[in-house]
């Protein structure tokens, strides 16, 4: 494959609304994926708790880096924005059960999300080619 930089999976679409973004793209050994807000059947994940919302976004976040063929083991650095600071304890819970060891390396603020859900998570994984 060399160092080229190649696409992973499809299109995202929104609300029947192709984004202009890509769900993944792999950089020589390195896999960089766009911030995973929690879908369900193609529209934002608006209810449910900060634990709901969190394991949603991990498991789309398994399933793209299967498409690369990674795991959640290779992610070296996770960005993390949350709605609410009070969420914090909640999503560490559930976070911490997709890490039990050897966790990447991490960041989290508290912002105003660009739709109504209670998180987003950024990754950057690393599997050499």
């Amino acid at each position: 494959m060399g160092k080229e930089k190649k696409v992973i999976g499809g299109p995202l679409i929104i609300g029947g609304r192709t984004l202009s973004l890509s769900k993944a793209i792999r950089a020589g050994d390195f896999i960089f994926l766009t911030g995973q807000i929690p879908m369900i059947n193609g529209e934002p994940m608006t209810t449910g708790t900060i634990e709901d919302q969190t394991r949603v976004i991990l498991e789309d976040i398994k399933a793209t880096l299967e498409e690369a063929e990674c795991k959640m083991d290779d992610i070296v650095k996770s960005m993390i924005w949350l709605r609410e600071r009070a969420d914090f304890p909640g999503f560490n819970k559930i976070y911490g059960d997709y890490f039990p060891t050897e966790p990447p390396a991490r960041s989290a603020v508290v912002s105003e999300l660009l739709v109504d859900v209670r998180v987003e998570i950024e990754v950057i994984a690393y599997k050499p080619v």
